[in-house]
């Protein structure tokens, strides 16, 4: 469910008028009655929340749901549990992002006389530049530090000793002690979602948050996006260059260093202790293994095991990519000489 602390919810609504106002089919009338007030993912609906299925990636998770309705295509319908009332829509995903819409909005700023909202809460010995502006209900600890320029979002909370750089930008999130946000950072925007409707593409709601944990260092002009449903996760002690950006769903281990360009594409996992060269790109929904590094401008398009070095475009093992290289210089070399 949609943190309340940065989201708004509407009242529910029937089950029958929200697949009126998304264009779907209520598979069952015996439900159209039944109150639906937000939207989740497979793990952790139950008969309130509404879901979607688009794919037949997440078959099983499907399967497995006590979503009270899910919005499907018609081929997959008799994947769903006999409790989970089924929305059959040509673009589930589409239809899904309307039913978020209507459901669920983002906090904003609410507008007063001063730029610190009165309902924000700062401990003792919080510093704060010129033309901090700071949301309601947001909390900010005891030693930190907000440069020139800083926005902080309704319901954000930084913990103690941090520092915030001039003009960084943090909402929709959840930031630990001892971390370092500098210039110009945007912290908790939404991630890249669309999804083709009848209309044309409609942009997909991003309802989760980000989490920062303690001791992390995030760089200059760094982009880490909020979830889509699930959070966005930057691990313990994880150090981050300037100019990075986290798609939404990206969960980083600890000890991570992510060097300046590093492009991490959306629900990756990148567990503890890993190393990314400059401008190294990772496509979505792959895992690096624990230890794993990975070379500069390297596109890696499918899981890296744990404690492996991978290099280059599309990215393999870096003795196998090395030793491939060689052999390509070597034949060009030939070539042209003869």
């Amino acid at each position: 469910m949609p943190d309340s602390r940065f989201f708004e919810s509407s009242n529910p609504v029937e089950l029958g008028a929200l697949a009126r106002l998304c264009g779907a089919e209520l598979l069952a009338a015996t439900t159209v009655s039944r109150l639906i007030s937000r939207v989740g993912g497979f793990a952790d609906a139950d008969e309130a929340c509404v879901t979607f299925l688009a794919g037949r990636r997440y078959i099983d998770q499907a399967a497995a749901t006590r979503a009270g309705a899910c919005f499907v295509a018609s081929p997959d319908v008799e994947v769903l549990p006999a409790g989970c009332a089924a929305l059959i829509s040509h673009a589930p995903q589409a239809a899904f992002a309307v039913a978020a819409n209507h459901l669920h909005r983002p906090r904003r700023h609410v507008a007063v006389d001063t730029s610190i909202h009165p309902t924000a809460q700062l401990e003792d010995g919080v510093i704060l530049g010129p033309n901090v502006v700071i949301g309601q209900d947001a909390m900010i600890g005891r030693g930190t530090y907000l440069s020139p320029g800083a926005v902080i979002g309704p319901g954000v909370c930084i913990g103690r000793d941090s520092f915030v750089g001039a003009q960084v930008s943090i909402g929709f999130a959840l930031i630990g002690d001892r971390v370092r946000i500098h210039a110009g950072a945007v912290i908790g925007e939404p991630g890249f979602g669309a999804a083709a409707g009848q209309a044309g593409l409609i942009d997909v709601p991003q309802l989760g948050r980000v989490i920062v944990q303690d001791g992390v260092t995030i760089g200059s002009g760094t982009c880490i996006d909020r979830g889509a449903i699930d959070d966005t996760v930057i691990g313990e002690n994880s150090k981050i260059d300037n100019m990075v950006q986290i798609g939404h769903n990206v969960v980083i281990g600890r000890n991570c260093v992510l060097a300046a360009h590093t492009g991490v594409s959306g629900s990756v996992v990148i567990e503890d202790g890993c190393q990314l060269g400059g401008r190294a790109g990772l496509a979505d929904h792959i895992t690096i293994g624990a230890g794993a590094r990975i070379a500069a401008a390297a596109g890696v398009m499918h899981n890296v095991p744990a404690g492996e070095s991978w290099g280059g475009y599309p990215a393999k093992p870096v003795k196998r990519w090395l030793r491939e290289s060689a052999l390509l210089a070597q034949l060009a070399r030939h070539r042209t000489e003869g």
